[in-house]
């Protein structure tokens, strides 16, 4: 079986794979997602225990949905449950209690609860499909959320009484929704989460979002020509947002209203709540400035605690803003002064991570044995493509002091819980990703991996170029011979917030299959990615394709002279989403350099994108619809063709179900190239969705290797 195969029946090597690990607050016992083998998608929850090092299968997928006895149903019950059993992905999520000895999960729209100290099973009645279900912290009640009217988005918050008495806490008309994120916050913000229990299970902090304002796009599904246009609301740039406000709510039927300025500060970027009360981020549009709110639960009335200000954009840091047990309040930050340039935490304004550390996330506690925990984080130290765990002190008068707990070359992750850690390492000398348990200083535990291994062990060649100290990577074929011209596949993304170049070998196995195929394979993080340095990541305020189509093409011009077998007459371009949009944008601006480029699923117009990740990079429209012009393919494509050369050829490729970057993205574009005369193709991918567009699919990329051999 080749690459491309096999890539796509393990779904890029991820099946039977560890994930969504999480540790018992006591470190009893360590829970995960894991499916039966490297081409099962079907994922199952699992336990360790710490105490013995054993695995235990908790909750079965299979076994749930075809538990039924036949006979006490009817036909239709037993056609539905069969459909299920096939459809339904395993189990996605799961959320425990505070003392991690239970969870729940929703499975094929069904509710179950899981004992996780005796490994009972059981189904909870609900009164419609279930989202996002989590215990309360004691363990006692379970809330929900529901689409309780067939067909109509409601949004129904509901909780679950011991007595399994299933009650309505809040919910409204179509267009208002009760416990869900809305687009901007799950997509640009990374707010999932809609409702937050209180830590004694008697309250819960609701977020209401009402989509009515929205503009509504109508998708039709290719593959059924008898199915009506699905409506979507979504948030283009320049227009209105959906309105968010967050309401305590006692299960007794008390309800108190969070009050904030929310006409400076429409959002709402982060919710916490544990001991110490709620704590909440919100920002202005503009994301130029924000607050670190604490909230009064018996109130709503809510204190700053900090700012938050950049006259680009503010980035909070994951796992921030949360109360320390002495009190103070961990925020994180930038230090852009006296010449530093660092992502660093800060409590009560108190810094606690030295500048030359760039802080991505904090993980949470670690036990000190006698004083104040210590913080777990992920950060990067001078090389961006390695991510370390750092233990930090937050001793009162303590000073800075910082401690490095990782040693191997990679990119690591962790869960925590009591004395026990979990360490997740991703490394270019080993396959997937090795999950080890640790208490104390000994490893007692590995997690099994079932994944399949992958043909190829990628070796990139990783170094940083010109004097903006770009990440790069090269890859060329196994069997390459040293003097050899290749002609270059530039594999791109570029996006803010992302990283490319990084030391795991997953990040290098399909462009390993490329090279495979005769290419010199090279990868470049540009300013605007991350874990360099603030001042990298927002020198792209407001002129995105000017500073990172120059990063690109200096990065590349600067690898040629190290890697002289790099055939710069011979270049190709190719990525997917704003990778898309950078591979169309290289070829429409530089076709002197680049012969042909492949954009999947592309933004090709920055005033269809959504509000809160255009704004924060370009600008309001009103304000600069120069600056969206000039950012424009479609703009870019109508303009005339003036020298045969300025016509090279693109592939668009785009899922027609995708309900992000809509379709009408890559329609727009096609037309402009069609106006002046470019020559391109585009390849629907029915039935597929924005991240299937530029996936692995062993047809698409054998349609995308046929593509460039043809055009180089």
């Amino acid at each position: 079986m080749d690459f491309p195969e096999l890539a796509a029946r393990t779904r890029r090597f991820s099946h039977g794979a560890p994930r969504a690990v999480t540790v018992a607050d006591d470190g009893s016992r360590v829970v995960f997602l894991r499916s039966g083998g490297p081409e099962d998608p079907t994922e199952a929850l699992w336990a360790l225990d710490v105490a013995t090092g054993e695995e235990r299968l908790i909750a079965d997928p299979a076994a749930l949905l075809g538990g039924d006895d036949p006979a006490v149903l009817s036909p239709g019950e037993r056609a539905l449950r069969e459909r299920q059993r096939l459809n339904t992905g395993g189990i996605g999520s799961y959320a425990l209690d505070a003392a991690g000895r239970m969870a729940v999960f929703p499975l094929a729209g069904r509710l179950f609860r899981a004992d996780l100290v005796h490994g009972d099973v059981v189904e909870v009645h609900t009164v419609g499909p279930v989202l996002d279900p989590r215990p309360d912290p004691t363990g006692e009640r379970l809330a929900y959320v529901t689409d309780a009217a067939e067909g109509v988005r409601r949004g129904e918050l509901r909780v679950i009484e011991p007595d399994g008495a299933d009650n309505l806490l809040a919910g409204e008309d179509s267009g208002v929704t009760w416990g869900l994120a809305e687009h901007v916050a799950a997509e640009e913000f990374h707010r999932f989460r809609g409702y937050w229990w209180a830590p004694d299970g008697r309250s819960v902090l609701a977020a209401r979002v009402d989509e009515s304002r929205l503009p509504r796009w109508y998708l039709h599904d290719p593959t059924d020509p008898a199915s009506p246009p699905a409506s979507v609301a979504y948030p283009r740039a320049g227009g209105p947002n959906a309105e968010v406000s967050l309401h305590l709510l006692d299960l007794d039927g008390g309800w108190v209203d969070v009050h904030w300025d929310r006409e400076t500060y429409p959002y709402l970027a982060s919710v916490t709540w544990a001991d110490g009360g709620p704590l909440i981020t919100v920002l202005r549009r503009s994301q130029q400035h924000g607050l670190v709110l604490a909230v009064d639960p018996r109130t709503g009335e809510t204190q700053v605690h900090a700012e938050l200000a950049d006259p680009r954009w503010v980035e909070p840091i994951p796992g921030t803003p949360a109360h320390l047990p002495d009190g103070r309040v961990l925020v994180g930050g930038e230090l852009a002064h006296d010449g530093y340039d660092a992502r660093c935490l800060f409590a009560d304004g108190t810094l606690l991570t030295p500048p030359s550390l760039y802080v991505r996330r904090v993980v949470g506690r670690l036990p000190t044995g006698g004083g104040p925990a210590d913080l777990l984080v992920e950060a990067s130290e001078g090389e961006p493509s390695q991510r370390h765990l750092f233990r930090v002190r937050t001793t009162i008068g303590g000073g800075v002091d910082t401690r490095r707990m990782s040693g191997t070359p990679g990119w690591h992750t962790a869960a925590v819980g009591g004395d026990v850690l979990v360490v997740g390492t991703a490394t270019l000398d080993d396959p997937g990703t090795t999950w080890s348990v640790w208490r104390g200083d000994g490893e007692v535990a590995r997690l099994r991996s079932l994944a399949a291994t992958p043909p190829y062990a990628p070796r990139p060649t990783l170094v940083r170029v010109t004097d903006r100290r770009l990440p790069t990577g090269v890859l060329y074929p196994t069997d390459h011979v040293k003097g050899t011209r290749l002609p270059v596949l530039l594999d791109v993304y570029g996006g803010p917030g992302h990283q490319e170049v990084v030391a795991a070998r997953a990040a290098w196995l399909e462009r390993q299959w490329w090279a495979e195929q005769g290419f010199a394979v090279v990868t470049i993080d540009n300013r605007g990615t991350a874990g360099v340095a603030p001042s990298f990541e927002k020198a792209i305020h407001r002129r995105m394709a000017d500073v990172i189509l120059a990063d690109q093409i200096d990065a590349l011009t600067a690898l040629a002279d190290k890697h002289p077998d790099l055939d710069l007459d011979r270049v190709a371009v190719r990525g997917r989403s704003f990778g898309g949009w950078l591979a169309g944008l290289a070829v429409l601006r530089h076709p002197e350099l680049f012969r042909c480029g492949i954009a999947g699923a592309p933004i090709t117009d920055w005033s269809l994108y959504d509000t809160a990740y255009t704004e924060r990079y370009l600008g309001m429209p009103d304000d600069g619809i120069d600056v969206y012009a000039h950012h424009s393919l479609v703009e870019l494509a109508a303009e005339p063709v003036v020298a045969t050369e300025q016509a090279r050829p693109l592939l668009l490729v785009h899922g027609m179900a995708d309900d992000n970057v809509l379709a009408a993205h890559t329609l727009r574009l096609s037309a402009a190239l069609l106006s002046t005369g470019r020559p391109h193709a585009v390849l629907p991918l029915t039935g597929a969705t924005h991240l299937a567009a530029g996936g692995v699919s062993e047809r698409l990329l054998r349609l995308e290797l046929d593509f460039l051999r043809r055009h180089l």
